[in-house]
């Protein structure tokens, strides 16, 4: 074999060395440019970049808003109004009687008598509304008159009842014009439809002198 001349080792040995040395580089710059390509796993969690989509966060977030939506549940839970009664006496849940007149100087005094049909607890408070009115309907003198009284809170279970005074001066004694009505219309309070019950208790003022009618308050039972 021919041997090289010396110029053309040289040559050859520098084309070598800078071929080392570039795979020397390019192993130095792949060592830092390539590893989030190669190492990617391992390169993400490092950075915690990809941390606001993992699902264990969105877990999380999901389960700090879970006790907003209980605390509003349960604040409208405490809302609801509490207690063994079910609010007011409804008209549809009440029957209306007229009791037995109690007369005295000159007074007749009949107790309205509302009492719960219904199978709930209800309440009934104040003043209920009254009106005669004779076979076709058409009123017989003014609205009776509120007597002075504090009104309370009664409470009728099923079967109970609640009384108000009706009282009005004798037309015989006291001269005012009278009439006979047909029936009294007895209108719960805060209530707007009436009950109907038949009267049988005579003349009532509806004219002149003393001819107002009076209510009291409702109280706890059938009459005094």
């Amino acid at each position: 074999m021919a041997k090289k001349s010396p110029s053309v080792h040289r040559a050859a040995l520098l084309a070598s060395a800078v071929a080392v040395l570039g795979l020397l580089t390019a192993c130095g710059n792949g060592g830092t440019a390539s590893a989030p390509t190669t190492l990617p796993g391992t390169a993400a969690p490092a950075t915690g970049g990809d941390h606001s989509t993992d699902p264990a966060s969105a877990s999380a977030s999901t389960t700090s808003t879970a006790p907003a939506g209980a605390t509003r549940t349960a604040s409208a839970a405490q809302s609801t109004p509490a207690g063994s009664t079910g609010g007011r006496c409804h008209t549809s849940e009440l029957r209306a009687t007229v009791g037995q007149n109690d007369p005295g100087a000159g007074q007749e005094n009949f107790p309205v008598v509302l009492t719960n049909a219904s199978s709930r607890t209800c309440t009934v408070r104040g003043y209920p509304g009254a009106a005669f009115v004779d076979a076709s309907g058409r009123q017989l003198g003014p609205d009776p008159k509120r007597s002075s009284g504090s009104p309370t809170t009664v409470t009728l279970a099923p079967g109970k009842s609640a009384w108000a005074g009706l009282t009005f001066s004798n037309p015989d004694v006291s001269g005012a014009h009278a009439a006979t009505p047909a029936s009294l219309l007895v209108t719960p309070p805060n209530e707007r439809d009436h009950l109907t019950v038949t009267w049988k208790g005579g003349q009532v003022p509806v004219s002149g002198n003393a001819s107002s009618v009076f209510l009291t308050v409702l109280s706890p039972g059938t009459g005094p």
